[in-house]
């Protein structure tokens, strides 16, 4: 499998900083044809040592960390559980937002009967917190910047559909309008923050959104 359409930012003996395209599973799904994916790519092509760090979902495309030793994955995989990377998601959302910024603190959990959708649950759900920021209003929709505290699988698209503002072009979460509204679903890891496992210092890396 080529390395078609990964973009690497930045390289050096601890780590790999690249741009998952869309559409692109990060790690190997469970069935034989669901083998192609980031890292399986980046495994054969060059990097055999490589190891993911953090996950995007197989629609949202944008910047990734990958390790390439057993210390600095150990590293790495410690400051995003004790929250101590920066990361900032582009998104187009339907509607208008009401002011142009807040928060959404809702626990969320994995909704099996409907999989692999996951719901918003005060009862049983995981602490979940987002921040967003409008950064442009359009007709029918805002692109914002939106900010993850948490790291809950699908917290941002839930999040958003939460409060009645789904991601444009999300195949899971938006009602036939905002679904109808783009080609792909609008979510992008634009920026990530992390300290150098090895050096110590702080490195920041920006991706422009695709849409």
């Amino acid at each position: 499998m080529p390395l078609t359409h990964i973009r690497i930012l930045y390289q050096d003996a601890a780590l790999l900083i690249v741009e998952k395209p869309g559409l692109l599973l990060s790690v190997p799904g469970r069935a034989e044809d669901n083998r192609d994916c980031l890292i399986t790519r980046l495994q054969e092509n060059g990097y055999p040592e490589a190891r993911i760090v953090h996950r995007l979902d197989w629609e949202t495309s944008g910047l990734l960390v990958l390790a390439r030793d057993p210390d600095s994955h150990r590293e790495l995989s410690r400051q995003f559980h004790d929250r101590e990377t920066a990361k900032t998601y582009v998104a187009l959302c339907w509607g208008q937002l009401p002011q142009d910024s807040g928060r959404i603190e809702l626990p969320l959990r994995y909704d099996p009967p409907t999989k692999p959708r996951h719901v918003v649950d005060h009862q049983q759900g995981r602490h979940a917190l987002t921040f967003w920021q409008v950064t442009e209003r359009h007709a029918e929709h805002c692109r914002v910047e939106l900010t993850p505290i948490t790291g809950r699988s699908h917290q941002l698209r839930v999040h958003m559909l939460a409060i009645g503002h789904p991601l444009l072009g999300d195949q899971l979460y938006a009602h036939a309008a905002a679904l109808q509204a783009h080609s792909r679903l609008c979510l992008h890891a634009s920026h990530l923050a992390i300290t150098h496992p090895q050096r110590g210092e702080r490195l920041e890396f920006h991706s422009p959104a695709p849409f």
